[in-house]
């Protein structure tokens, strides 16, 4: 999106003209389909089902492949009996049985200890993870191919017979080796993905690419305008959170009629069935839209807005932030007690927001292609995102010398980033923590040395490219 200029999509995309006739369907359809491979991303059965698919489509080939003695690839076939064969294939099938039971023991293991110890709002990490995907796939398309070898290794025409696909057999013991080897990655896998430096630096890396990917500029001077009396409500058509925006049909919609509209939530805000999702009204201001008009609008709307039963990372950076300060917040709740955690949590949150420095925040202006403003959105300031990073583990952690420094130590660093407005508001958390510390650390030792780093933490606040020079 961009103030003004050709209408250019929320989320990073290339800039788009407002949408025709011609061109507004295959648009609607990028959006399903984004929609769809959000929804599968995450989805534990897909991946293992597509598998299951290609081993049966691969059994059926191998089984048709008739190599005879003289065949160079002929020392790749099984040498075994039919009943050799067919007992082969039963203890495969049995032992894959197993295997995905243990598999998904841990997994489930796994999502429990990151929903208890980290976050819950995790488990949708662990879905998405490939190598976890790619394991319960193997396994999965093994179990099959052996299963579905079983209707015609030794049997012909409901009589017993020695003549079967042997290299499909073959196959069978392939699948086994790689299963495996699957085995013993995954188990790997599963214990460097719950250590806690793992799950958050993933959190990090995905967070980061949401701003470098999908991030929209806005503009901290612009002020959401007031519907007038005479505006329009487009209710919401079902109850979720936003997921993402992809504005194209709607703007196209308000442009075609010479309307004017404002979104009512943000990304990654919860709504409520048929409450107001957007706010329409005639550019001038005056009377209520043509009857027909609400009808195209609506259906402009649901194309531009996903609405969804759970936040998202695909355009909402303030979820991935979120995830970063739950792990610090319960690190530093009585019943854990673990203040270092909480501050490796800062650290990684100190480079979501030095990224983040680096870009301007606030609502969003969206013209048309000849320059008209056709919509307003709401997005989040820079103050609100470092409150959301910082200010749980500062409210939970003021009391803690060493979750103190931590705080102090990103907060100097983000001096090397943003400008005057991004520093303004660092300066006056950093101004807050202080206070904090005033009131809770009771001991001196303890208070006075905080108290000083702070200080200087200030001071560099003043000098342009300065430095505090603490550690």
């Amino acid at each position: 999106m961009r103030p003004q200029g050709d209408c250019a999509p929320l989320g990073g995309n290339p800039a788009a003209l407002p949408l025709t006739g011609e061109d507004r369907r295959p648009r609607v359809l990028h959006v399903r389909r984004e929609a769809v491979r959000e929804y599968l991303a995450s989805a534990l059965w897909a991946m293992p089902t597509c598998a299951v698919a290609l081993a049966l489509i691969a059994g059926a080939g191998l089984s048709a492949v008739q190599l005879g003695a003289a065949s160079p690839l002929a020392v790749l076939l099984f040498q075994g009996t039919s009943d050799d064969a067919r007992n082969l294939l039963i203890g495969i099938a049995s032992t894959m049985v197993t295997v995905i039971a243990v598999v998904l023991g841990l997994t489930v293991v796994a999502l429990q200890l990151a929903s208890t110890q980290f976050s819950p709002r995790l488990l949708r990490n662990f879905l998405r993870d490939i190598p976890n995907q790619v394991t319960l796939s193997t396994f999965m398309a093994t179990f099959a191919y052996s299963t579905a070898g079983l209707y015609t290794v030794g049997i012909a025409g409901g009589q017993r017979t020695q003549d079967y696909p042997r290299l499909a057999v073959s196959g069978a013991l392939l699948l086994l080796f790689v299963s495996m080897i699957m085995l013993v990655y995954f188990a790997h896998h599963l214990a460097h993905s719950i250590q806690v430096d793992q799950v958050m630096k993933r959190v990090e890396t995905a967070t980061l690419k949401v701003i470098e990917r999908s991030f929209v500029p806005g503009d901290p001077t612009l002020r959401m305008p007031n519907p007038p009396p005479g505006a329009t409500a487009l209710p919401a058509p079902r109850s979720g959170y936003v997921q993402a925006f992809h504005v194209e049909a709607f703007v196209g919609a308000l442009a075609s009629r010479g309307l004017t509209a404002q979104m009512v939530p943000m990304v990654g805000r919860h709504v409520v069935a048929g409450a107001p999702l957007a706010w329409v009204w005639a550019s001038a201001g005056e009377g209520p839209l043509a009857p027909d008009a609400g009808a195209e609008l609506r259906r402009a709307l649901v194309q531009s807005v996903r609405i969804g039963y759970e936040r998202t990372l695909e355009q909402d950076v303030a979820f991935g932030i979120r995830q970063l300060a739950d792990v610090a917040s319960k690190a530093l709740s009585p019943a854990i007690n673990d203040p270092y955690t909480a501050n490796q949590a800062v650290d990684h949150l100190g480079s979501i927001l030095a990224a983040l420095a680096l870009r301007q925040h606030g609502p969003q202006a969206v013209a048309d292609a000849q320059g008209t403003i056709r919509l307003h959105v709401p997005a989040r300031d820079f103050a609100y995102l470092v409150d959301l990073a910082l200010g749980q583990v500062r409210r939970y952690g003021a009391n803690e010398p060493r979750v103190v420094r931590a705080l102090l130590r990103v907060c100097r660093d983000l001096l090397w980033f943003g400008d005057a407005a991004h520093h303004a508001v660092v300066r006056r958390y950093v101004e807050t923590l202080l206070s904090d510390v005033t009131r809770r650390v009771a001991q001196p030792a303890d208070r006075e040395p905080l108290l000083a780093e702070g200080a200087a933490v200030l001071k560099a606040f003043d000098v342009p490219g300065g430095t505090t020079g603490a550690d």
